[in-house]
């Protein structure tokens, strides 16, 4: 294909497994396909970019990219986030410290960049106690206020493809930081009606939340973004069986609500090696699978994209332990176009990297990456 396509002909075209002039590149398009803020800053000055920067995620410091920065580098994906609530923007905060919507309590280390869970508020709850919980509110207008405009001006006056609401938005997570994680997952195996109770609240609460989101923004959307790290680097955070009886009937629930409330196609974020659940997640409706961290056990890309290829398009892939941060440029530049080389046969791949780009990464060493896949990622 020789024809230059817009950024949302080319993702529309790779969600649907079909040929494009190149790969789509994503740098910035969710708060999981982003960068963190001291490798943004070095890479704005590299590429002579004065604009303030703009947080997405507190906890984890990743940014906002600019559209600017964006069209340099040839990405294709434009996020269209919730806003904050009423109840997060009253809740305690400092420099050091906040307390999320969820009254989940946040603190950074004095010589930390992310923000850790110091308090879990259900840690010691009964089950009684989850009908007296202070609740976010799902219908908070603050959340969607501006939400319709941004979407529609992104639709109308740019080429990029659209994601949202691009965070806040997992199950069995919110769980565990509501209860602790050793905690909860001692519920599922031995507390299955604490358990039960808590997944179902949460799940009614992201169901209202997404309801509220889609009607504003649904229809300007490519895709709408959910994450559940079910997974660890080395396999499951629990067995099959376990996620099959306690989680999969709240995420069936919830991918279906978004697909009946929009066209968009689902992008489903999981690192570690998500391999043992893909099946089921497959069945219950996504259609994007992110980060494929390749250096997970069981996460060889070629296998991958053997076995899954035609039913799941590949949103990642370009490693962040190793390779961004230690890696030399031209080490960068073989190692994306090895990838490329195995993700994008057949179409159904994105170029980003797994996860956002870590403190610890060169700006040298993301120009080279995203340099790399515009200029190799041709259709092949």
């Amino acid at each position: 294909m020789n024809e230059e396509l817009s950024s949302r002909e080319r993702v529309r075209l790779t969600l649907e497994h079909k040929q494009t002039d190149r790969i789509p590149i994503d740098l910035g398009g969710s708060d999981v396909t982003t960068i963190t803020s001291a490798p943004y800053e070095r890479l704005k000055s590299l590429v002579g970019i004065q604009l303030p920067t703009k947080i997405f995620a507190r906890r984890f410091q990743s940014v906002f990219v600019d559209a600017e920065v964006q069209q340099i580098f040839h990405c294709d994906l434009r996020p269209v986030p919730y806003r904050a609530s009423r109840k997060a923007k009253a809740n305690p905060s400092t420099e050091m410290g906040f307390i999320d919507e969820w009254g989940v309590s946040y603190r950074r280390p004095v010589d930390g960049l992310y923000y850790d869970i110091v308090e879990y508020p259900l840690a010691h709850a009964a089950i009684g106690d989850l009908e007296r919980y202070d609740w976010p509110d799902p219908d908070d207008p603050d959340r969607v206020e501006g939400v319709a405009e941004e979407a529609r001006y992104w639709f109308e006056h740019s080429q990029f493809a659209l994601l949202g609401p691009g965070s806040s938005c997992s199950l069995f997570e919110q769980c565990w930081y509501l209860r602790g994680f050793e905690q909860f997952l001692v519920d599922l195996m031995i507390n299955k009606e604490f358990a039960h109770a808590l997944m179902r609240k949460v799940l009614d609460v992201r169901l209202k939340m997404y309801g509220n989101y889609l009607e504003q923004a649904g229809r300007y959307l490519d895709l709408v973004y959910v994450a559940d790290d079910i997974s660890m680097q080395t396999g499951p955070i629990m067995s099959p069986a376990t996620y099959r009886e306690m989680i999969k009937p709240y995420q069936k629930e919830y991918f279906q609500f978004i697909k009946n409330k929009s066209q968009a196609k689902l992008f489903y974020h999981c690192c570690g090696n998500v391999k043992p659940f893909l099946e089921d997640l497959i069945e219950i409706g996504i259609d994007v699978l992110n980060p494929v961290q390749v250096t997970a056990t069981g996460m060889d890309p070629a296998e991958l994209k053997r076995v899954y290829g035609d039913r799941l398009v590949f949103w990642g892939g370009i490693d962040t332990q190793q390779l961004l941060p230690k890696g030399s440029p031209a080490e960068v530049r073989q190692e994306t176009r090895r990838i490329i080389d195995i993700m994008a046969q057949g179409g159904g791949y994105v170029l980003s990297a797994v996860h956002n780009i870590q403190a610890d990464t060169a700006a040298e060493n993301i120009v080279a990456m995203l340099n790399a896949a515009f200029e190799y990622g041709g259709w092949r």
